[in-house]
């Protein structure tokens, strides 16, 4: 997951809320760092969203291959 999938999946997923959860949540899985702070320290943005997902209860079924603009052919 690139950082601009990352943001589309945030804001996919949370709308109106996304920045506030990005800048403002300390996520547990992270040491306490923000979704923000994360990006910045070189966290790759698939652990911070496995981690913003599971701090928020986002359901399984909606985790995985958020924020692609179109599928990846196998």
């Amino acid at each position: 997951m690139r950082r601009s999938e990352f943001l589309r999946a945030v804001d996919a997923e949370f709308g109106g809320r996304a920045s506030s959860l990005v800048s403002d949540l300390s996520l547990r899985q992270l040491s306490g760092r923000t979704a923000g702070e994360a990006l910045e320290v070189g966290i790759p943005p698939r652990d911070i969203w496995s981690a913003l997902c599971i701090e928020t209860d986002v359901p399984v079924e909606r985790r995985h291959g958020a924020g692609r603009l179109e599928p990846r052919s196998r």
